[in-house]
């Protein structure tokens, strides 16, 4: 049995470690319930306050780290106080346009080609993402036969190109042209503030890659019920939103 931590007792752990604190989020299935088709994606009724109250802790920084791109961020409404961050790392708010090099624009329009196959092949309920730097095929609504096999089809295909990097995720496969991952971003990040802490909340695969980049005195926390690394676990967006009010009514009450 999946054992999930007390949102006020890991809001306790957080709060009592050392400052300043990077809390870096991921989007989907963390903040927004997981729904069929991302553009219809909502930050679950509250959360989105209680992020913007907490990123005005001093202290305390607040980060959107999400394999979207940051115009698919767009439609969540964070304020300027919170740092986003999209496409595994590869897109920042706060910088200039991710451009791509001729090779690389020319690597993911062979992506883009053989992922709309894939969605053909996969049939109705499957669609394509376009991103800066990658191409997504979800498979989420569509038959799960077809849909698995036209994504492990897609990856054989993809592995046969120079300089691809694939991740997987919930009913979903992203071809990369150019190499990103939210664990070097997450530190990146936390160099530029000077955390002493940095936490980070996720629950797909890719999330793996941030929690992995974390020290032993931060705090990685895997949301849902999937296999993982980090040794902290809430059960869903729910119990998130609770520990990032406790976390908030902490660190003011501290104050």
């Amino acid at each position: 049995m999946t054992h999930y931590d007390d949102p006020a007792v890991l809001a306790e752990i957080v709060a009592g470690s050392r400052s300043p604190i990077l809390v870096g989020l991921d989007v989907d299935g963390v903040l927004a319930p997981l729904v069929d088709h991302a553009d219809d994606a909502t930050l679950l009724d509250g959360t989105g306050d209680v992020v913007h109250r907490l990123a005005e802790h001093g202290g305390v920084d607040v980060a959107a780290l999400s394999g979207r791109s940051l115009a698919g961020l767009e439609q969540f409404g964070f304020g300027e106080g919170v740092h986003v961050i999209g496409s595994h790392g590869m897109e920042w708010r706060s910088a200039d346009v991710l451009e791509l090099q001729p090779e690389e624009q020319q690597r993911l329009d062979a992506l883009v080609a053989l992922a709309e196959q894939a969605a053909d092949s996969a049939g109705a309920g499957a669609w394509v993402e376009y991103k800066p730097a990658s191409v997504v095929l979800h498979v989420r609504q569509a038959d799960a036969h077809a849909g698995t096999a036209a994504c492990e089809e897609l990856e054989r295909q993809a592995g046969e190109l120079d300089g691809v990097r694939v991740k997987r995720g919930q009913s979903v496969l992203e071809l990369l042209a150019r190499e990103g991952d939210k664990g070097s971003a997450l530190r990146r990040l936390a160099h530029r503030l000077g955390a002493h802490t940095v936490v980070f909340a996720g629950d797909d695969v890719t999330d793996e890659d941030a929690f992995a980049a974390l020290g032993d005195s931060d705090v990685p926390i895997k949301v849902g019920d999937a296999d993982t690394i980090a040794p902290y676990r809430l059960r869903d967006p729910e119990a998130v939103r609770d520990w990032l009010h406790e976390l908030g009514r902490l660190l003011e009450h501290r104050t």
